[in-house]
């Protein structure tokens, strides 16, 4: 595997980050509460200061120890008394265990009015013999959270994804047929060369079973194109898109490019059972994608593909 942070890895750092920013604020929010408990009003004026603290916070409150509220929700526009005396103990966050340092950073989910992807920190509130009263209650939207961290690297070594089983379990009983892309690939693989090379094509998707294909152009990244056989069939295609120098920081050398539509060309064609439904490349992220008539998913790194060769892949044992 490579040594890149994983998805999960990314998402750890980014937890972690969160819970520094809000440890503090959480623990003399709890503080004040001990000051106040059980009253009503207390608690309420107690969490409208702390909650000036967490200008990304949406709403601040107490429980007792069964998880009922024991304030009103304390927002930034004032208090909303909706969720007074609300059991809260079936609520994501009050279904993980909270650590023994009293703190805790819940596990995203998905609000239960708003519909959206939130998070709670929760806070034990200890009396001043150190029994444990309740809890302060910050509620987060995701989207009103500072980034803490850098954009997340998609990893670029070879990754095998399952398909649906129930193309899987029926896979012998098909058989593949000649779609119009299969009896015109050699022109169809003409004209994706000549856009991935010369006219500004970084990413590239080949349909074989439906014959078409979708485009993604450096000039023009946020929406793709779809290619239907007729224009896949016709070199004039290629005068539609004015000439591009290929991207010096492609990580796909510009003469690789065949190579690579040549493999998922003998993919397409290695077996009447098991063959090549679609396949793609990204030539700034230098990956391959592959998408076989089991269902079964590859993304590997372009020269990792080229290195397998067509006995490797004729094996079956790879297809997933």
């Amino acid at each position: 595997m490579s040594t890149s942070s994983t998805l999960a890895e990314s998402v750890a750092r980014q937890r972690e980050a969160l819970a520094n920013l809000l440890r503090e604020p959480l623990a003399l929010a709890a503080q004040a509460c001990n000051r106040a408990w059980p009253s009503r009003a207390g608690l309420n004026a107690a969490l409208t200061h702390a909650l000036a603290a967490l200008p990304a916070c949406k709403y601040m409150y107490a429980m007792d120890t069964h998880a009922i509220q024991f304030s009103d929700n304390i927002s930034h526009e004032g208090l909303v008394d909706i969720d007074y005396g609300r059991d809260r103990s079936d609520r994501p966050y009050m279904r993980e265990a909270v650590p023994n340092q009293g703190f805790l950073l819940s596990q995203a989910y998905i609000s239960l009015r708003a519909k959206r992807p939130s998070l709670t920190a929760i806070q034990i509130v200890r009396d001043d013999d150190g029994q444990v009263l309740g809890f302060v209650g910050a509620d987060f939207d995701l989207r009103d959270l500072p980034i803490t961290g850098k954009l997340y690297d998609e990893p670029t070594y070879w990754r095998q994804i399952k398909g649906d089983p129930a193309i899987r379990g029926a896979v012998f009983h098909q058989t593949r047929s000649d779609s119009q892309m299969d009896i015109h690939l050699d022109t169809v693989l003409g004209v994706i060369e000549e856009l991935m090379t010369d006219r500004g094509i970084f990413h590239g998707k080949l349909h074989f079973s439906s014959s078409r294909a979708t485009i993604w152009l450096v000039d023009d990244p946020y929406r793709y194109r779809l290619l239907d056989i007729d224009a896949l069939t016709d070199p004039d295609t290629c005068l539609i898109y004015p000439r591009h120098a290929y991207p010096a920081n492609a990580v796909v050398p510009k003469d690789k490019i065949r190579a690579v539509l040549d493999g998922l060309r003998a993919l397409r064609f290695m077996d009447e059972t098991f063959y090549l439904r679609a396949g793609s490349l990204n030539i700034f992220n230098g990956m391959v994608g592959l998408t076989f008539s089991c269902d079964g998913s590859h993304y590997l790194p372009w020269d990792e593909f080229l290195s397998k060769g067509y006995d490797f892949w004729a094996s079956g044992k790879s297809l997933g």
